[in-house]
């Protein structure tokens, strides 16, 4: 069993504030003893398309820093959920989420492969623009458990979970978010819930919430999931903060015990 925080932000464009914020809610989540902490999609900057290459940063850079130094101080596994990292001779990024272990190392990093295309309220939202996408799965263990890596859009594709259950027999899945309220309303939970129950794993979802200076905003609701699609714990809409819940390897072999569908 171990005890995990999902942490809920507002990132804005200040990218120095944004850290100093993640890094308290970290700390925060360290002395609540939370053995494993994640942050949502692009902590550390929400804002004009037109700065990410401004922004972007080679991995680990000054965004991850401050993280490392507390996983390994502290000897947690901390996820940050994800960054914009550099591709060198590319105007273009990659959205990458990071693993750190206790040992303060890069444990697993995955760059996001599908890339958010939408209009939300005459906003167009394409990020096949500023972003390259990934091709590869990242999974790594987690004391006892497999954990398999993903970010906020990836949730609409269950083909891709599917592989990650089926051939990599992950038990958790982490789905750090920037899920906008307009499909979040209609769609979050239920994805969610049904990604946790069709591949029996516990889902962490940290998301972001608030309103970024495009005029886009965010959902929140951050969610943690059992193998049986039982939320355990669940943000708001409004307000950032930690939000913790107990997972344990022995519900989930249960789960897979009583229904075994594939």
């Amino acid at each position: 069993m171990m005890k995990v925080a999902v942490v809920q932000l507002h990132a804005g464009q200040d990218k120095t504030r944004n850290i100093a914020k993640a890094v308290y809610f970290t700390k925060a989540a360290i002395r609540n003893k939370a053995r494993f902490i994640l942050l949502p999609e692009v902590f550390n900057y929400r804002g004009r398309s037109d700065r990410l290459r401004l922004v972007a940063e080679k991995i680990p850079g000054e965004s991850l820093t401050p993280f490392i130094v507390l996983a390994k101080k502290h000897k947690v596994f901390i996820l940050a959920g994800s960054v914009f990292e550099k591709i060198p001779g590319q105007s273009k990024v990659y959205n990458t989420s990071v693993l750190i272990n206790p040992a303060g190392k890069i444990a697993a990093k995955y760059r996001k492969i599908h890339l958010f295309e939408a209009v939300i309220k005459n906003c167009v939202v394409k990020e096949s623009e500023s972003f390259l996408s990934g091709n590869k799965l990242a999974v790594t263990q987690i004391e006892e458990f497999k954990v398999g890596l993903s970010i906020c859009y990836d949730v609409r594709f269950p083909e891709f979970y599917r592989n990650y259950f089926k051939r990599r027999g992950v038990q958790v899945l982490c789905v750090p978010s920037a899920f906008t309220k307009t499909t979040g309303q209609a769609h979050w939970e239920t994805l969610l819930r049904a990604r946790a129950i069709e591949n029996l794993c516990y889902v962490l979802a940290p998301n972001q919430v608030g309103r970024d200076n495009r005029g886009i905003e965010t959902f929140g609701h951050s969610l943690i999931v059992d193998p049986w699609g039982k939320i355990l714990a669940k943000a708001d809409g409004k307000k950032e903060g930690n939000f913790y819940a107990k997972i344990d390897l022995v519900q989930v072999k249960k789960a897979r015990a009583a229904l075994p569908a594939i």
